[in-house]
């Protein structure tokens, strides 16, 4: 397919745009700045008793205490929650979806139910297929509606004493619709059931406070918020069990053993710390270019759609269904156009299976088949978004004349 949209598309432009920042958000220079900082300067390991490690534990202890404040994470007293820092989002949501199912009630039900989300990334859906494989559980998915918001009516029904623990995203990583988290995490509480959320979209792009949230627990991982690759987080209310699913060592409480990376903690809160500063300026300055992109698209393609525009939605994420062409082609024909963008979930994009979120929200085929992820970042121009419009309805009519 490549060769024939190849023959039909301008060769690749002298300046690439890249609008998928939603798969990740390319670490910016500050950030890189205090890795190396941290790297020449931390060179022991965390767990050492010597002088070096002491060092190295202080980085790693004082990156992990910013970042929970900056979370909206309780810190001191006995009652202070936690945060343990993982390899990224995928493994923090599989240790909160295995540790907390396995940490459930004892004796376990007879028939112990899972709960995610009919909008959840593949890192939450595929390990709650494994638990109700192979461990004989009931998995129950919630609905979302046409503008892809959870069915909050259908939640109570759903939720019964074998319930072991439920999974709904704050944010989709596809059509940017943020979902209320508070509410459903107020139903679970009187059910209980421990609820985890996956924020990985929303850390870095909207206020996510945990304390506020009233959450059990959630995920987070930097390289979506301009951060370092290979570390995230995973936060835990006071009082919540979890059981690891690593063995080996002691570190961190012994919930994921491992050696810690002070330069990849440090990474991590520069990157918070920047969309901090900026915070109120970034939202809305993203939130102006995605309109400008999409009323620019509208007005070039008037049969396109804008996938989730009637709800609250995060200010970087446009999922537009370009009406009457093929997704696959046109994110191949973009790519050779110079436009880096998406189908669905970077961790999905080899698959040819239609998204299992656009299907959920009961969307007709033609806006299924035709839909494409653009997703912004801080450092997205004006001046790119022009550009990449321009291209991207070039592309359009060019597909459709070769049609």
């Amino acid at each position: 397919m490549r060769q024939g949209i190849r023959r039909i598309i301008d060769p690749m432009p002298a300046a690439p745009i890249y609008l998928d920042h939603n798969a990740t958000a390319p670490i910016l220079p500050e950030v890189a700045d205090a890795m190396r900082e941290a790297s020449l300067r931390y060179r022991g390991n965390p767990a050492s008793q010597h002088d070096a490690g002491r060092q190295a534990r202080r980085a790693l202890e004082q990156a992990r205490l910013r970042i929970a404040e900056m979370l909206g994470v309780r810190t001191t007293g006995m009652d202070a929650d936690q945060l343990i820092f993982t390899s990224g989002g995928t493994e923090s949501n599989n240790l909160a979806l295995h540790g907390l199912q396995r940490a459930g009630a004892s004796p376990p039900p007879a028939d112990p139910h899972l709960l995610i989300s009919a909008i959840e990334h593949p890192s939450i859906a595929r390990p709650a297929e494994h638990l109700a494989a192979t461990s004989a559980a009931t998995l129950q998915t919630l609905g979302i509606d046409a503008h892809g918001l959870i069915r909050l009516d259908e939640l109570t029904p759903l939720l019964t004493p074998a319930t072991r623990v439920a999974s709904i995203m704050l944010a989709s990583n596809e059509t940017g619709v943020i979902q209320p988290i508070a509410a459903a995490a107020e139903i679970c509480r009187r059910h209980g059931t421990p609820l985890h959320t996956d924020a990985t979209q929303a850390v870095g792009k909207i206020p996510v406070d945990f304390q506020a949230l009233g959450v059990d627990a959630l995920t987070a991982t930097a390289h979506k918020f301009h951060g370092p690759l290979g570390v995230g987080i995973l936060l835990l209310r006071h009082g919540v069990k979890l059981e690891p699913a690593l063995f080996g060592g002691f570190q961190q409480a012994a919930l994921r053993p491992g050696t810690e990376s002070a330069p990849l903690a440090i990474g991590m809160q520069t990157a918070l710390e920047l969309w901090q500063r900026e915070a109120t300026d970034r939202r809305a300055r993203m939130t102006a270019l995605r309109d400008q992109f999409e009323q620019t698209l509208l007005a070039g393609w008037p049969a396109a759609v804008v996938i989730g525009g009637q709800a609250p939605r995060l200010p970087h994420t446009s999922n537009i269904a370009l009406v009457g062409l093929n997704r696959q082609a046109l994110v191949m024909a973009l790519d050779l156009a110079g436009v880096a963008c998406s189908s669905g979930s970077a961790c999905a994009s080899g698959s040819s299976e239609p998204s299992p979120t656009l299907l959920a929200m009961g969307l007709p085929e033609a806006l299924v088949s035709s839909s494409v992820r653009f997703s912004l970042g801080a450092t997205t121009t004006p001046a790119e978004i022009d550009e990449a419009a321009r291209r991207i309805l070039n592309v359009c009519n060019n597909l459709r004349r070769a049609g």
